[in-house]
């Protein structure tokens, strides 16, 4: 569930209000920085996407002392190299932070030699579970002007053609490479959200000319979206979420379109909200007729 926004807007339009431009990566750390705060104990998970990895991020959640766990997409074309070797006794001048170069992640692919595995992940592209065939190593991965950060690089792909070849990075090497899949196919529910929240709660679409008004309407529109998540799933639980099929589309899962309508027909339907006066001003209709009128409101609102 969403539970924290902030307004980032574009570098355009601080260029006519002449403030200084705050980057989106600038803006996910500080966020980062108030997640962490409120759950210090907490073991948390950060899967963003590739325009977030960014190597001073990944060092400056190294300085924390409880540092979250990143996981996000790796550049075919990273700069990967071997740990540093063990220093030998009596071994004089300063500490190697890497060692030799490894090669490019797209060579990995092409090489007859790689030692392939297979991982099953839960909820790639829609199915429940897949196997995929994986192949995993630590790897040090550094950046001019900065110490290396030791990660664990994850590179898959698909006998089938189905999806192209690709990376990902987690900074935790003691994870499953299994787990770092798991957590950055969860990321798509994110853009999922989002997407749903545009399309059927108007979100980005508000005429506020105000920053302030749409930094409030906002978490306002996605807290309605976790208030009706959360009522459709325990809707659902009591066996009264339908789930409308149609010949070329068969799903099992209802739709946000239709727990908003399910949600929508519960309240209308309830006798908490019932404001019809105690007169004999009413007129009878079948309850089939009813219950199609209202379904069909539900459904077009």
């Amino acid at each position: 569930m969403p539970f924290l926004t902030v307004l980032a807007p574009a570098e355009r339009s601080h260029q006519e209000r002449r403030p200084r431009h705050k980057k989106l990566t600038a803006w996910a750390q500080h966020r980062l920085v108030v997640g962490r705060r409120w759950g210090r104990e907490r073991a948390l998970v950060v899967v963003t996407d590739r325009s977030f990895a960014v190597m001073t991020r990944l060092w400056h959640r190294r300085q924390w002392r409880n540092p979250l766990s990143w996981s996000t997409r790796l550049r075919l074309a990273a700069a990967l190299d071997e740990p540093a070797p063990p220093r030998k006794p009596r071994q004089h001048g300063r500490p190697r932070l890497k060692g030799q170069r490894l090669p490019p992640l797209a060579q990995v692919l092409a090489n007859p030699a790689t030692p392939w595995a297979t991982a099953t992940v839960r909820g790639w592209d829609g199915e429940r579970e897949r196997v995929v065939p994986v192949v995993s190593a630590t790897a040090v991965w550094d950046h001019a002007g900065m110490p290396p950060r030791p990660i664990r690089w994850v590179r898959v792909r698909d006998p089938q053609e189905a999806f192209a070849p690709q990376a990902w990075l987690g900074t935790d090497r003691t994870v499953d490479p299994g787990h770092i899949l798991e957590w950055c196919v969860r990321r798509w529910r994110v853009e999922v959200t989002w997407q749903e929240a545009r399309a059927h709660l108007g979100l980005e679409t508000q005429r506020q000319g105000n920053a302030l008004a749409i930094a409030r309407t906002t978490p306002a529109l996605l807290g309605l979206f976790s208030m009706v998540t959360l009522w459709a799933g325990q809707l659902a639980q009591e066996d009264t979420l339908p789930v409308r099929q149609a010949v070329w589309s068969r799903k099992a899962q209802p739709t946000v379109a239709e727990a908003i309508a399910v949600v929508r027909q519960h309240v209308w339907t309830s006798t908490h909200v019932s404001m019809s006066p105690t007169t004999a001003d009413m007129v009878e209709i079948p309850r089939t007729l009813l219950a199609r009128l209202t379904d069909t409101l539900c459904y077009a609102a």
